[in-house]
């Protein structure tokens, strides 16, 4: 490795330390601050409810299409609805879970 490479691997390392530095405070002040808004309080429920909806229309859509596709017994609108509302809870407990763990 020659004298110019050596300088510039140096210069890069030193701006990565400095960005990591700085990262690394800002993040540690945000997580000072314990105190969230109520503009937070609600950008939580909405994301929460958006992560429930979802899943479950796109469960009922694809139950629906099926339906119409292929006559069974049962139905699965039903049965996909239900999968939708399960996986979009967990997916909204997960969330949550990570969120509070970082105050």
């Amino acid at each position: 490795m020659n004298k110019v490479t050596k300088i510039k691997t140096h210069e890069t390392l030193d701006h990565m330390r400095v960005d990591i530095e700085k990262k690394t405070a800002r993040k540690l002040m945000a997580r000072s601050q314990k105190r969230h808004s109520v503009w937070f309080g609600l950008g939580m429920f909405g994301l929460v409810g958006w992560s429930i909806a979802v899943p479950t229309v796109l469960g009922i859509t694809l139950g629906l299409w099926i339906d119409h596709i292929w006559s069974s017994r049962f139905s699965w609108t039903i049965m996909l609805l239900f999968v939708g509302i399960v996986f979009g809870c967990l997916q909204a407990w997960r969330w949550v879970q990570r969120e509070s763990s970082h105050e």
